[in-house]
């Protein structure tokens, strides 16, 4: 019984240290994937993304009058209408 309990303890011990060494820590970066910032609609189709990863034109903030693009291609056709 007494072995048990020690296997027991192991394990639960084995299993914070590890949950512990994989939790991200204040101040990391976040996993690849996940937003960073706030996101930003597309005025032409739409879609979300990050507001660093919209369409910027020679280094301008990417924004004409409030709006954000996903692309070139969506800067130069504009907004959708409706």
């Amino acid at each position: 019984m007494t072995k048990l309990i020690l296997i027991a303890v192991a394990v639960f011990v084995l299993l914070w240290l590890l949950r512990r060494a994989l939790a991200p820590r204040k101040g990391d970066a976040p996993p690849p994937g996940e937003a960073k910032g706030d996101l930003v609609s597309c005025a032409h189709c739409g879609v979300n993304l990050p507001k660093a990863e919209a369409y910027a034109v020679r280094g301008v903030p990417p924004s004409a009058g409030g709006r954000h693009y996903c692309s070139e291609e969506h800067w130069r056709a504009g907004p959708r209408d409706g």
